[in-house]
């Protein structure tokens, strides 16, 4: 990936990063959203910083498109490192309910101790952050019930703060995404390239779908194997990507493959979930 791409941080993202500083003082609680596929490299290290000594909860959302065996590895991770974890599948509303009762019992400390020094009784209140596109405003959906937030599936785009009653006695301030303001690791720039974080037009996207083919054919090759019938299938990102294009009927006129297209199937079929559960960090 070319350097420029590394560097990509908009400058909303950094009135983002701006917003979530000067609004944290309002909640007890700050649920970090990660996707479950990348549960590393979808963390945002400026968090650690931004956050201090705030209660955090960790939330792998995207969770039906995880393997559970490495999910559950990763569930166990963060919670030998002390911080409480739930997996959950916004879509489908699992783990839902266990998200909401962890998010009362950590808020319920500042709130109890608000209380105990004359302060009136209130709500939790909790602030979901995470990178574009994780999936924050499909849980937010989820949490509130209805259709709160308008969903925009373009990385970087953001909404002004608003606060949304997702439960009985809990709150959400909800924040725009912010994402990471340089990328000093191209493997996790690649990652979020490959879960859209990172938007298409940045960059040139025939090494990065390939280098992702030759990903999953090391690491999940039945689900290439099983989606597009492939017997023999290669090591190399360039020829996985010929026997897809011509599987797929991804040619020009003259019999050429049509690289355009065969390269925007992949990532859409990838990111659908359609060539299998994986846990790519």
């Amino acid at each position: 990936m070319q350097n420029s791409t590394l560097q990509w941080f908009p400058g909303h993202m950094k009135k983002a990063e701006r917003l979530i500083r000067e609004n944290l003082s309002l909640v007890d609680l700050v649920i970090e959203l990660l996707d479950a596929r990348i549960p590393l490299s979808s963390q945002n290290p400026m968090l650690r910083e931004i956050l201090g000594d705030k209660k955090r909860l960790i939330v792998l959302g995207k969770a039906d498109l995880a393997p559970k065996n490495l999910l559950d590895a990763w569930l166990k991770k963060f919670r030998e490192e002390n911080f409480c974890a739930v997996a959950v599948d916004a879509v489908k509303g699992t783990g839902i309910k266990n998200l909401i009762a962890l998010a009362k019992t950590l808020a319920e400390e500042k709130t109890h101790k608000l209380t105990k020094h004359g302060a009136k009784p209130r709500s939790a209140r909790v602030m979901i952050v995470g990178i574009p596109n994780v999936g924050k405003s499909s849980l937010i959906n989820r949490l509130a019930g209805m259709n709160h937030t308008k969903i925009e599936n373009k990385p970087g785009v953001t909404r002004a703060k608003q606060w949304i009653k997702i439960a009985d006695g809990l709150d959400l301030l909800d924040m725009p995404g912010i994402l990471y303001p340089k990328f000093d690791d191209e493997e996790i720039a690649l990652k979020l390239s490959w879960t859209y974080a990172v938007s298409d037009e940045i960059h040139d996207l025939e090494p990065v779908v390939c280098k992702l083919l030759e990903t999953l054919a090391e690491k999940f090759p039945a689900g290439l194997i099983e989606r597009y019938k492939i017997s023999d299938l290669p090591t190399d990102g360039h020829e996985i990507l010929n026997k897809i294009g011509l599987k797929r009927g991804c040619i020009k006129k003259g019999s050429v493959l049509d690289t355009d297209k065969a390269l925007h199937l992949v990532l859409s079929e990838f990111r659908a979930g359609k060539l299998g559960k994986v846990i790519l960090d």
